[in-house]
């Protein structure tokens, strides 16, 4: 609703007035806020570790991203600056959320079935994609245009309420780590996490194949966040798909990535990540390529259906493998710099590049086309990690 669908295409549509500029204005927000993850999310994420107060953080940053996405209904048109400090503070909230999130994986998965349910967990995401859409398909049966503001205006409210029902189940079940009694978290404990990030930066040299897995994610991951950033984008300016079309178009997308991420899941602890990432990035290759070269909306579409089977699957494939790859005592620390130093940072270059490209070029295809180096950087770093399981030891 937010990243990929509804608010992009109202945020150049509608606040910039269908200018091309608005491409360059909306990759700059994504990459802005990305940025901004990329450097808190480890120090929060070191924090957590050392308190033991992983759910207290999660929900500061689920909050901030329900309230500012609620406040995103007030946006309009002409209210750039306005529309885009919002979507920096939703973004943060969901992408630092994630940090915290992500680090439960391995306290509620065995190692034999951490790609099972990191495939089900990505597959309930894309269920509750698809849920929304048919929730808020009325406020845009209309288009997501002038004339249809309100109603526009509304689904993001509906989205903030969505989020908020549907994350209260885990701030009620799930208990933190009991831990020694600590010093609450102050200015002198944020002092600390950094200290310990320093070293971090410097142990996780340590892990050969943890630090080539983080240079290719940070390749590869940046492209897939570009493809999600600017899909509806590309699919309604280049492809002339209407606001019909592209409900039905993600609806079909995310019923793909569902059963990507559940089947790759099985595959996954079957063929071990490594593999399962190799397949799914040569997945896309074929997808941005066919994307580039798609003359009609029926192409398009089966693009589009590739793209959710891979996209799920690389994703929890790669949660896996990081998961394999980190020791217990910094699950939390070192998915920081998965999801955020690593993780997030990748999604500066690729958005502001596309936005740059497209907005200079005149053409979406020349800026798609350049996320192909993305995925090929990412390929190539990727099949020099040494697949590795339980037992796995740092270089010493």
């Amino acid at each position: 609703m937010m990243v990929t669908f509804t608010f992009p295409l109202f945020f150049k549509n509608v606040i910039c007035y269908g200018e091309p500029s608005g491409d360059a204005w909306w990759g700059f927000s994504v990459s802005l806020s990305m940025f901004l993850v990329a450097v808190i999310s480890p120090v929060l994420g070191a924090a957590a570790d050392y308190s033991g107060k992983r759910k207290r953080f999660l929900f500061f940053f689920t909050l901030m991203s329900v309230v500012a996405t609620a406040l995103l209904s007030f946006s309009g048109p002409g209210m750039v600056v306005q529309a885009i400090m919002l979507f920096i503070l939703a973004n943060i909230g969901f992408e630092g959320g994630i940090v915290f999130y992500d680090a439960y994986l391995k306290v509620l998965a065995s190692d034999k079935s951490i790609g099972r349910v990191s495939g089900y967990g990505f597959a309930m995401g894309y269920l509750g994609a698809l849920s929304i859409l048919l929730l808020v398909q009325p406020l845009l049966s209309k288009g997501i245009v002038l004339s249809n503001v309100s109603n526009v205006q509304s689904s993001f409210v509906v989205a903030a309420l969505f989020f908020a029902i549907f994350a209260t189940p885990l701030f009620l079940v799930l208990r933190d780590e009991k831990k020694e009694k600590r010093a609450p978290i102050s200015f002198v404990l944020l002092g600390r996490s950094i200290r310990e990030v320093k070293f971090t930066v410097q142990h996780i040299m340590h892990y050969p194949d943890l630090a080539r897995f983080l240079l290719a994610c940070f390749f590869y991951n940046d492209a897939i966040l570009t493809v999600i950033a600017f899909s509806s984008i590309y699919a309604q300016n280049t492809l002339g798909f209407t606001t019909e079309e592209l409900i039905f178009f993600f609806m079909l997308v995310q019923t793909t990535a569902i059963a990507g991420s559940i089947l790759f899941g099985f595959v996954t602890d079957k063929i071990g990540p490594k593999r399962t990432i190799v397949i799914t990035l040569m997945i896309w290759l074929v997808v941005v390529i066919a994307a580039i070269f798609a003359d009609s909306k029926e192409l398009f579409f089966y693009t589009g259906m590739l793209a959710g089977m891979s996209m799920g699957s690389s994703q929890a494939a790669s949660r896996s493998m990081m998961t394999r790859l980190t020791p217990t005592e910094h699950v939390t620390e070192f998915f920081g710099f998965y999801d955020g130093t690593f993780g997030k940072a990748s999604a500066i270059a690729g958005p502001f590049v596309f936005g740059l490209v497209s907005s200079q070029a005149g053409s979406q295809k020349v800026a798609l086309a350049s996320l192909l180096l993305f995925f090929i950087i990412g390929l190539l770093l990727m099949t020099r990690v040494k697949s590795v399981g339980v037992g796995y030891s740092p270089l010493k």
